[in-house]
């Protein structure tokens, strides 16, 4: 992205603005990748005139511009546009069986046909207009929101927003509107993560020039790379020039790792973390030309790698797919950036929110849903032997609190995308592409209500947004029990969300799980407990006895009639209630989300 608006001198930038065309728009994302295009096609679908610019041909970010069509997490939590992205995988390719190809995910596909998908969902919106290989270069800030001159195939365009969202890889417009950001790791002092490092440092994660690869039946080996040294990729995998492996525990064969990022029609992703074309370089504050220049050398690197698989390994007929992405070298049209500058924002989620929900408030302010290990990737950057070990760290899975996306300070602006207000550990999940996915279709939320209700983002209730995220099929919290198409999913979900019934958090082999526990039955005290923290003129009851019908149909006045209508069943006074089933009767009687809480979770 090139310089933007520089406030010093407003009158030479109102002179420019003022000889672009005009359009007027509501919201304007900068930015489709995977959270910018879920964001404006989620502002467009409530109502907002909305513009996504992005600079490539392609939406959809890093699963589909940056290659990496093999999505992590979230497989048992389909819900929202998440939802919506693996059924129309699943009926482009035949099935969610088809999309099981490699073992690094349930869920892979080609970029090309990410780019489609993503393409055709936003074509169905009426009031979104996407600009594709267009730029902005100048933003002013106005009386009544944003003025931006973007240059587009064209030719120069002004136009005018009430909210601005950055869907930016890298936080550049958070950056020069003057957001406060971090980049790099916390120490543990500061933040209170025990596996944080003792000292921060500016250490960003790896990033990757992905590769996409098919077979053609013949020599395809590229001429040796003048950069080449075998010795950078000799343990990526077993084989006998490998001697000293810098992760023992994960020397997995040749085979192994050509099955792992294996797509649909045979076509392989590398995206290989073990000694692979992983590529550290910190290009976060560097100009566009050092930009350009970085992405250079890590092009090389993956080259250097795709030598060594044909040249070492032997598999000399895989080379570059001619058929994925839009460019003369066959590369993606970017690279997997896994960490960016990470705003500071009207909450900082971290670690101990995740591990300890209940001891905070923020999972009552929850606008999407997470379930990844906290995954970093170190083991390019000279030194990584000293950094805190990150790999697959287990947690809960977890709720995103809606107040990451809004940065303190500057006004008519929401952030998307990596640069959400997250520790550098907690980023390590959030990462994900699930995860930013429904970032942006949050951020798309709560730009429209803002424009609707003529706030800040900042003051649009939580509550407004929660009901919008479940009216979309969304999660709030990431329970477990029911899908979010069962007809009782959103009162477990507003029980669980206000605290008045509690999950619990768990990991189970490599999962990342939470569960309502929603047909075990519950005690009179954790459920008057929950009822009292929410209203304090409820009684806390301490009788460890479980709650009965009978208990519901005395305290909650409920008849045989409502309990049918409610769509419960077995209507039976002497048996023990289910949490489900107090949820749903709670939902119906107090109304839970008719009490407001701040972006801090406290009830008002």
């Amino acid at each position: 992205m090139k310089q933007i608006f520089n406030y010093a001198v407003a009158f030479v930038v109102a002179a420019l603005l003022t000889a672009c065309g005009g359009e007027q728009y509501e919201v304007v994302v900068i930015g489709g990748g995977v959270s910018g295009t879920t964001a404006g096609i989620r502002a467009a679908r409530l109502g907002a005139k909305t513009l996504i610019v992005e600079q490539g041909p392609w939406l959809g970010g890093m699963l589909t511009s940056a290659g990496v069509s093999a999505t992590d997490g979230n497989y048992r939590l389909r819900g929202g546009m998440w939802g919506e992205l693996r059924d129309s995988l699943e009926a482009h390719y035949g099935g969610a069986q088809a999309l099981k190809t490699g073992w690094v995910s349930n869920l892979l596909f080609e970029p090309s046909v990410g780019a489609r998908i993503f393409r055709a969902m936003a074509e169905q919106e009426e009031m979104l207009t996407v600009a594709f290989e267009s730029e902005v270069t100048q933003i002013e800030r106005t009386e009544t929101g944003w003025r931006l001159c973007i240059h587009t195939p064209t030719g120069k365009q002004q136009v005018t927003a009430k909210v601005l969202i950055d869907g930016t890889e890298l936080g550049d417009v958070a950056a020069e509107l003057g957001v406060k950001y971090d980049i790099g790791m916390e120490s543990r002092h500061l933040t209170g993560e025990d596996i944080a490092p003792e000292e921060a440092n500016g250490i960003i994660q790896d990033l990757t020039m992905v590769m996409i690869l098919k077979d053609y039946g013949k020599d395809m080996t590229i001429e040796r790379p003048a950069e080449y040294d075998s010795a950078l990729f000799a343990c990526a995998c077993d084989n006998a020039i490998c001697h000293t492996p810098k992760e023992a525990n994960r020397l997995w064969s040749k085979q192994m790792m050509m099955s792992y990022g294996r797509l649909p029609n045979g076509k392989i992703m590398i995206n290989w973390p073990i000694e692979g074309n992983d590529y550290y370089v910190n290009m976060i504050e560097m100009s566009p030309a050092e930009r350009e220049e970085a992405i250079a050398k890590a092009k090389q690197h993956t080259l250097c790698f795709l030598y060594f698989i044909q040249h070492e390994l032997g598999l000399n007929t895989l080379y570059l797919a001619d058929d994925e992405f839009p460019t003369e070298d066959l590369m993606p049209l970017m690279p997997y950036h896994r960490e960016s500058r990470r705003t500071v924002g009207e909450i900082r989620f971290q670690l101990n929110h995740i591990t300890t929900p209940y001891d905070y408030t923020l999972y009552r302010t929850a606008i999407g849903v997470g379930d990844y290990p906290v995954d970093q990737h170190h083991t390019r950057y000279t030194g990584w032997e000293a950094l805190p070990n990150l790999y697959f760290h287990s947690i809960p899975s977890y709720g995103v609190p809606m107040g990451v996306l809004l940065p303190k300070e500057v006004d008519g602006l929401i952030v998307a995308e990596k640069s959400i207000s997250v520790s550098n550990l907690v980023n390590g999940s959030t990462r994900l592409q699930p995860v930013v996915l429904q970032i942006g279709e949050a951020a798309g939320i709560v730009a429209a209500l803002a424009v609707k209700q003529g706030v800040e983002p900042r003051e649009v209730a939580v509550r407004d947004v929660q009901r919008e995220v479940l009216a979309g099929g969304g999660y709030l919290l990431p329970f477990l029990d029911l899908p979010a198409t069962d007809p009782h999913f959103g009162a477990m979900q507003r029980i669980g969300v206000t605290g008045i019934i509690e999950g619990v958090g768990m990991t189970v082999g490599w999962e990342n799980q939470s569960w309502f526990r929603a047909n075990e039955p519950i005690s009179f005290d954790e459920l008057t407990r929950g009822l009292h923290n929410y209203d304090a003129s409820i009684p806390h009851i301490r009788e460890k006895r479980h709650v009965t019908i009978q208990d519901i149909v005395q305290y909650g006045s409920v008849t045989a009639k409502q309990w049918t209508a409610w769509g419960l069943e077995n209507f039976d006074p002497t048996r023990d209630a289910t949490r489900l089933e107090c949820a749903v009767v709670i939902d119906h009687v107090l109304n839970p989300f008719a009490k407001a809480v701040t972006l801090n979770g406290t009830f008002i």
